[in-house]
């Protein structure tokens, strides 16, 4: 493998351990594909942070092969042992926690607080994947034989695939990785061709604590595209398990390739998040709830709050407050402390921004605020705000930017009929301090998203809890409570220790 460094960054990626010197391959534990050219790009300034090389041979058939000998092994391992080694990974990644966080904001041009946030919410998910390393639970039941013992383990499933997009370039990889180790695991990771110098980095420090504790190389990882690495690992049988994030289109894609060979699928997909604020509201609690998840990330997380729903009686002070707020928001180098807003990933990124605008003003949006390109180096815009109407079919779409739509109800019933309209299921909020109004938003003909907040906003979820979403966000459940179960199989098992061979349901079958 080849890096071609940028200055900027030649410094962070060596006290990560990759360098021109000393990026050559570890292990087999991880690849690009021959001849491809990988760069990545850094969105505050449009310019190449590193080009990454690396000529093989098949080297995705080497990466599943070292995955499946790598697991044939770990899964031995008890699963304390199997947390010793996530626990150590954990302890590295708080040595590395300020470069990597640095590495993040340069490669995907997050706020560096974000950044960091990132890498912090690698060490928890590991803390927490540690504590499961002890609690991977099967249930005892009773048996209507007599002399019998009914109960249910749980085994490893084997090598795992896991597609991650660039706007989590890590984090999203942990909430599988962590789990799948300690479930028993390997994992082939296909990060976005937009964030390679993370992904790198990260597998660089997990095949180090493999190597101190004499562990199999179950962190492996591919570089490349959706045709050359992504379209082959869904449709191979050696990984049982696929997860995928990315967009609902993408997982469509993945869901049937997978299930054509019955295989399983964990897809986190596309989110269209609404924050609904009642007239009795804290309305600066919601303000900045609002604005974060608005702005946060530049709009480009899947629980980024894409809808505003405001109750008539605070809708023009919540409107007015909100554009003055906007208009104070810092836009520039994520590097920057003071920095709330930094650039969105792409050009790409920033041309599909401006052509949801023109659509928008096309189906009758009024833009309040924002909406425009900022000059200069860097992919920079304007955070926007609309104001719309849910007969727009623009705002049934996530457009993956900072864009959000502003509507004004009657009722709360009216409010929840607007919320659940749209294909997406993933995050939603309500801001109220009645009791039964939040209470409502929470109930089964409340909200149908897989995550519910009251007085908190969409954006920011923690990980002890299980992380997903319904409809087209795809289903999955990643991270918290018991989300491990996906990365293992379960086995139903009764062990007869009589004398007679009872049949269940009082079959008799006698010779």
């Amino acid at each position: 493998m080849t890096l071609t460094l940028d200055d900027q960054v030649q410094a962070t990626l060596r006290e990560l351990g990759i360098d021109d010197e000393n990026s050559g391959g570890f292990a087999g534990t991880w690849s690009a594909l021959e001849g491809t050219r990988i760069e990545s790009i850094n969105p505050a300034t449009g310019k190449t942070l590193a080009a990454v090389w690396l000529p093989g041979g098949d080297t995705y058939e080497k990466v599943v092969a070292s995955s499946a000998a790598a697991y044939e092994e770990w899964r031995t391992w008890t699963a304390p042992a199997r947390g010793e080694v996530v626990r150590q990974l954990c302890d590295e990644l708080r040595k590395h926690k300020d470069a990597l966080g640095h590495l993040v904001s340069l490669e995907v041009g997050k706020v560096l607080s974000e950044g960091l946030g990132e890498v912090q919410e690698m060490i928890d998910m590991g803390d927490l994947a540690v504590g499961m390393s002890r609690q991977l639970y099967g249930k005892t039941m009773h048996s209507e034989r007599p002399l019998h013992r009914m109960y249910e383990q749980w085994h490893p499933l084997g090598p795992v695939g896991i597609i991650t997009a660039f706007n989590f370039p890590v984090a999203v990889w942990a909430w599988n990785a962590m789990v799948a180790a300690v479930c028993g695991d390997s994992m082939i990771w296909k990060p976005s061709h937009l964030a390679p110098l993370t992904a790198i980095a990260v597998t660089k420090i997990g095949e180090r604590v493999l190597a101190a504790n004499d562990a199999p190389p179950i962190f492996n990882m591919l570089l490349g595209g959706r045709k050359e690495v992504g379209e082959r690992m869904t449709a191979d049988r050696r990984l049982p398990l696929i997860s995928a994030t990315g967009s609902t289109r993408m997982g469509k894609a993945v869901g049937q390739a997978v299930a054509d060979r019955f295989g399983r699928a964990l897809l986190e997909l596309g989110g269209n998040n609404a924050i609904v604020v009642m007239d009795d509201a804290d309305l600066d609690l919601a303000l900045r709830a609002v604005l974060f998840g608005a702005v946060g990330t530049a709009g480009q997380r899947c629980t980024s709050t894409r809808r505003l729903l405001l109750q008539r009686g605070i809708a023009a002070e919540f409107k007015a407050r909100l554009m003055e707020a906007y208009g104070s928001v810092r836009i520039g180098d994520p590097s920057d402390p003071k920095t709330l807003m930094g650039p969105l990933i792409d050009q790409s990124a920033v041309d599909n921004m401006m052509a949801a605008l023109v659509r928008i003003q096309s189906e009758g949006g009024v833009i309040l605020t924002g909406g425009k390109t900022i000059e200069g180096p860097g992919f920079f815009v304007q955070p926007t705000l609309v104001e719309a109407n849910a007969a727009m079919p623009v705002t049934c779409e996530e457009t993956f930017a900072p864009i959000l739509y502003t509507f004004e109800f009657d009722t709360l019933d009216e409010a929840i009929e607007v919320h659940n309209s749209v294909p997406q299921g993933l995050s939603s909020a309500i801001f109220t301090l009645n009791m039964r109004h939040a209470e409502r938003f929470l109930s089964a003909a409340g909200s149908d998203c897989g995550i519910a907040n009251v007085n908190i906003g969409t954006s920011g979820a923690e990980i002890g809890g299980a992380f997903g979403g319904e409809k087209e966000t795809g289903g999955g459940r990643e991270a918290g409570s018991d989300s491990w179960k996906i990365y293992m199989r379960r086995q139903t098992c009764t062990l007869n220790w009589g004398e007679e061979l009872p049949l269940a349901q009082g079959v008799e079958f006698e010779v």
